[in-house]
């Protein structure tokens, strides 16, 4: 395919240095998909490329591209970051690995699609001081899709009953409800309001959500139980999941 010049809207979420005074870069695209851009010059001192291709910057972005490895970063119109996530360690590492996430679930240049709606509303939400577990939780639960393991959260994966109190089976792909809790001997034993939490947060639309408030206690069980359906289903190991995990300890130890 020939190279063209085109124009792309997107996020940088990962930049690493390239060679002497150049960067690759990675965008987030809705249309265009994943792509990593070779950026000239950008770790000179003057460069007009280095502050739009900081970690979370947005705007639109010129590329030299074939829609296949590496693409060129020629100018840029209108970037701008995220100010909130630069002196916060905490939130840059929740926006970090969800950004990971989405990335893994796609091979560069695929669309996205709904996928970069959902990293704008993460990366717009934790900027400005929402909960940013709560939201990687929504994340978590709704790119399971794209990894090919979308749960069944609507009904009960037996016989379809929609409401009364439910636990969640791994091994069945979703919700159960209480009229088979004494039969279904690989559920995880959630407290009904710990399953509520996980299909409201994996039903809703985005724009629907808001701000969840729960307990820190709900927060912890939902995070768990999450992370346990990931390493069942998926298997991933990502470096950014493992920082964050961390984090989260040494901070409980303050």
């Amino acid at each position: 395919m020939a190279r063209e010049l085109k124009e792309v809207q997107g996020i940088i979420f990962k930049r690493q240095k390239y060679k002497e005074a150049d960067l690759l870069a990675k965008i987030m695209t809705k249309q265009d998909g994943i792509m990593t851009l070779i950026v000239k010059g950008a770790l000179r001192p003057k460069s007009r490329l280095s502050a739009a291709t900081l970690n979370f910057s947005i705007g639109t972005y010129v590329i030299y591209t074939s829609e296949k490895g590496l693409s060129n970063l020629r100018t840029y119109k209108g970037a701008r970051q995220f100010d909130g996530l630069y002196n916060d360690l905490t939130k840059n590492a929740y926006i970090s690995f969800i950004f990971d996430l989405i990335d893994h679930a796609f091979v560069e240049y695929q669309p996205i699609g709904k996928y970069y709606d959902l990293a704008l509303f993460a990366l717009k939400k934790i900027d400005s001081g929402v909960d940013a577990e709560m939201i990687t939780q929504i994340v978590q639960m709704k790119i399971l899709a794209a990894y090919g393991v979308e749960p069944q959260l609507k009904h009960c994966v037996i016989c379809g009953k929609e409401k009364g109190v439910f636990d969640y089976s791994i091994k069945m792909g979703g919700v159960i409800c209480s009229d088979h809790f004494s039969t279904v001997t690989s559920r995880m034993h959630l407290k009904p309001k710990e399953t509520a939490v996980i299909r409201t947060i994996g039903l809703l639309p985005i724009e629907r959500l808001g701000d969840i408030k729960i307990n820190e206690e709900t927060k912890r069980a939902t995070r768990k139980a999450i992370d346990r359906i990931y390493h069942e289903t998926i298997g991933l190991n990502l470096k950014t999941k493992k920082f964050l995990d961390e984090l989260k300890l040494f901070s409980s130890r303050i």
